[in-house]
């Protein structure tokens, strides 16, 4: 039973999101404002009022049923837009003019007020409390001139606020011919060759950066693994000795091979161990033990054939 509560509402928390997603109101804005009409356009009932234009800033359509319309802060639901007209929607960058004549009666889009200069008007939530936009009408105002908001660019629709001898109800108060950047530049280059010029530019530039970044790293990264020229220098074995040079451990060998020869040989045997020592024969040290092999140019590998042990 708790798991259908939560996937209730979850789902209810969804449609909430996707109904606030789709009212958008925060896209309108005041686009055009005129208080005194003499020689400007007439309502539905031949009458020259003045008048508020909302103008829809998204590319989307927005339901403005529900909202209000004001010209005194401390009364911010002045005119409420009904909610049962189903025309109360702007598409997108599109608007509409309300008619402040004083007589809501006579239309949805007739409001129960009159604009005055020096005033402010206020478009307001459909909660009453939160302002959407505002814009203040100068004192000095001219007949037939209204405040206008004029879209500074095609896609950035940033606002300026200026008078007007002009007005414009009912349609977009920007350049209509304007272009956006993607257009200019189709005209401009219609085949893409600047655009590719651009993209292959950008695609090596950032390669070389890359390959000189990953360089460096790798540089780095050896120069880091390699030893310091200390470090590379050989170490000294311990108890290593010159060629030639007596030791302990040489003088134990040899006389451990004296003591196994006792024939008139050992003269011959203890000159040639000591020659073949002294020449490099020597291939291999060890604590208490010495291994003489034969070396090229000695004479140790002849005798070694009539050594024979001397009878007792």
């Amino acid at each position: 039973m708790r798991r259908i509560r939560i996937i209730i509402a979850a789902v209810v928390s969804l449609l909430c999101g996707a109904s606030l997603g789709a009212q958008n109101l925060t896209d309108l804005k005041i686009g055009e404002v005129l208080v005194d009409n003499t020689e400007g356009v007439t309502d539905d009932y031949g009458q020259r009022n003045g008048w508020i234009e909302l103008f829809n800033t998204s590319s989307g359509t927005v339901k403005f049923g529900g909202c209000y319309l004001s010209d005194d802060l401390s009364d911010l639901k002045k005119y409420h837009i009904p909610t049962s007209d189903l025309s109360t929607k702007i598409g997108p960058r599109q608007s509409v003019v309300f008619y402040t004549s004083g007589k809501s009666f006579q239309g949805t889009y007739h409001t129960n007020f009159q604009l005055r200069r020096g005033t402010t008007v206020y478009l307001v939530s459909n909660d009453g409390r939160t302002v959407i936009d505002r814009i203040d009408i100068p004192a000095d105002l001219p007949a037939d001139h209204s405040v206008v908001r004029v879209p500074q660019g095609v896609k950035g629709m940033d606002f300026e606020t200026r008078v007007s001898a002009k007005p414009t109800p009912g349609t977009y108060n920007g350049d209509v011919d304007a272009k956006s950047k993607s257009e200019v530049m189709g005209e401009k280059d219609p085949h893409g060759f600047v655009l590719t010029l651009i993209a292959v530019s950008v695609v090596f530039t950032a390669l070389i950066i890359l390959a000189i970044i990953f360089g460096w790293i790798g540089k780095m990264s050896r120069r880091l693994q390699s030893p310091s020229p200390k470090e590379a220098r050989p170490r000294k074995v311990k108890g290593s000795r010159k060629a030639g040079e007596m030791t302990p451990e040489i003088a134990a060998a040899i006389s451990m091979a004296l003591s196994r020869e006792s024939g008139g040989e050992v003269q011959a045997a203890i000159a040639l161990a000591l020659h073949d020592y002294l020449g490099g024969g020597i291939h291999d040290l060890e604590s208490l033990v010495i291994t003489i092999v034969p070396s090229a140019g000695g004479g140790w590998a002849d005798k070694t054939q009539t050594f024979r042990q001397s009878p007792r």
